[in-house]
């Protein structure tokens, strides 16, 4: 069945496109999502979908799929590689949606607010990945939530408190800076259903 007059043209991709899912499977093969048996990949791979969803371009596709390789995977030699394999672009969308690349982290709630400053100073592409990243995460939690209830807040550092400060917070940012996009708003109801289920007041 054809698009709807008026559909945008799909997003082309290519053999870097591919070569990216690739190398992102391989650098994070043997990792599994936060307290379950989840292959890393498949966050990777549905951040990666979002981006694409929203209209993303190549670049901010090969990101998507690549957002967490400096942080968990190198650091900065990782990212000299990215921007080696896939561009310039690639590269600073990557290192921008990192809150950390030090061996030894900041405290958790000073990183959150630092990224969070960050964020407000970050062009359209770094904030498109940064959401996607975010409404899976917060997806996700959900879930999971609904699952396991209160004893899922053990799996984070910053427990079900600064859990929920910090993604309302990014969600203020997302709003604010991406007013037009699907993804703020679905994030704002995922994380107005999370708190509902909290009994929050």
């Amino acid at each position: 069945m054809p698009a709807p007059a008026g559909t945008p043209a799909p997003t082309a991709l290519t053999a870097r496109f591919v070569d990216a899912l690739g190398y992102a499977a391989e650098l994070h093969l043997d990792q599994a999502r936060k307290g379950s048996n989840v292959p890393y990949v498949a966050h990777l791979l549905g951040v990666c979908s979002l981006v694409l969803e929203e209209g993303g371009s190549e670049d901010e596709a090969i990101a998507a799929l690549l957002h967490d390789a400096s942080e968990d995977q190198g650091g900065e030699p990782r990212l000299d590689d990215i921007r080696e394999r896939y561009g310039a672009n690639e590269e600073a969308i990557v290192r921008a949606c990192s809150d950390t690349l030090l061996d030894e982290k900041p405290a958790w709630r000073a990183r959150k607010e630092h990224y969070l400053r960050h964020l407000e100073h970050q062009p359209d592409s770094v904030l498109l990945v940064s959401l996607a990243d975010k409404l899976f995460n917060a997806r996700a939690i959900l879930r999971d939530y609904l699952h396991v209830g209160e004893p899922l807040w053990s799996r984070f550092t910053s427990g079900r408190d600064g859990q929920l400060w910090y993604y309302r917070s990014l969600c203020e940012v997302f709003l604010r800076r991406l007013p037009d996009r699907r993804m703020s708003a679905e994030l704002d109801a995922v994380l107005t259903e999370l708190e509902r289920a909290c009994k929050l007041p």
